[in-house]
């Protein structure tokens, strides 16, 4: 039996197990298949134009009557980006002139951040919980937002961002640990070095917040599940492991490097956005591991990159993966579900 919460009991969750959002990767059809499967399936739309949301969240609707977490980026603009990354683009020519890519592209924005024209797709499509990475929108957008009805989550990576939550009027915080896959989620700034593992900082935001705790970073299994549990989570967000099945929507070097990565293949790096995100090293990552400080701005640095993560077996591409990949199954994503609902069962049966 696995432990019910507020969370759980208002949106008619089986199981406490929420699926990443994981933009880019995520599809209707994955969330779908978890929303059925009695978790909480999850569409990360943060680099998603408003015509894209609607039409993705329609998708789920078709397949489904169970929520949806609909996810989105609260990032800065950067502004006109034009001339930026002046070094990066240097560093980046010998790759391009080695592929026949022709040349380095000058930086653009290749997607903006969370806009009134999101806030107007919530209003119409309803779903059942909305989240953000990166922070929250500004106060008017997330009144608006609040009056659709959907529970609001927010990722934080220190106590004191979860605090700041909790005073915005969040629903619940998603406690995003240092070895969780992808983007930091930090919106206060500091060190990203000191950014605590989940295991020191969900015991923390715990007994900071009063509002309930979801764990994420480095779960994939009933042991990481149980453990979070334990430390007082509400419910588990699960990333990595919900990468490896066929619905989603991931590369085959991706599915590749997956499989064979163990617990030294990743690293945080500012290489493929412009910000700290956690990938699977490879030639991008390794070759212009000096560079770190040189990046275009947020999210623009994708642009000068992208062109070539079509090139070679995924060696410039953004691989992305938590430090417990080597953990991971390749499995259905419903059968997935089920898995780490019994094996979480088993460990708290177990110490019974």
């Amino acid at each position: 039996m696995l432990p019910k919460s507020a969370l759980t009991e208002r949106l008619g969750l089986a199981y406490p197990i929420i699926q990443a959002p994981m933009a880019g990767a995520a599809t209707p059809a994955l969330a779908a298949t978890v929303s059925e499967a009695g978790g909480l399936g999850s569409l990360g739309l943060g680099t998603s134009t408003p015509e894209v949301t609607a039409a993705e969240i329609q998708r789920f609707k078709q397949m489904t009557e169970k929520p949806l977490n609909a996810n989105f980026f609260c990032h800065d603009d950067p502004g006109d980006v034009a001339g930026t990354g002046h070094a990066m683009r240097q560093r980046l020519a010998p790759f391009f002139q080695e592929h026949n890519a022709g040349q380095v592209p000058e930086p653009t924005v290749p997607y903006g951040t969370f806009t009134a024209a999101h806030a107007d797709v919530l209003t119409r499509e309803k779903p059942a919980v909305v989240s953000f990475h990166f922070g929250l929108p500004d106060e008017e957008l997330l009144e608006q937002v609040r009056a659709t009805g959907a529970l609001i989550l927010c990722s934080a990576t220190t106590v004191a961002e979860a605090r700041a939550l909790e005073i915005a009027g969040v629903d619940a915080v998603i406690a995003q640990g240092y070895e969780a896959g992808g983007h930091r989620g930090t919106f206060l700034g500091g060190d990203m070095t000191n950014q605590p593992g989940l295991f020191a900082l969900l015991p923390q935001v715990c007994r900071a917040v009063r509002l309930p705790v979801i764990a994420a970073g480095g779960i994939v299994d009933g042991h990481t599940a149980a453990a979070a549990f334990m430390l007082g989570a509400s419910a588990v967000q699960v990333g990595t492991a919900f990468l490896r099945n066929a619905d989603s929507k991931i590369s085959d070097p991706h599915r590749r490097a997956l499989a064979q990565a163990g617990d030294e293949s990743t690293r945080v790096t500012r290489l493929h956005s412009g910000k700290p995100a956690r990938a699977i090293r490879n030639r991008l990552m390794d070759e212009l591991a000096d560079m770190e400080a040189d990046v275009a701005p947020y999210p623009s640095q994708r642009s000068l990159v992208a062109p070539l993560g079509g090139k070679g077996d995924g060696a410039f591409q953004s691989l992305w993966a938590g430090q417990n990949v080597g953990l991971t199954r390749e499995m259905p994503a419903a059968d997935l579900v089920r898995t780490l609902a019994e094996e979480t069962a088993a460990r708290f049966k177990a110490f019974a």
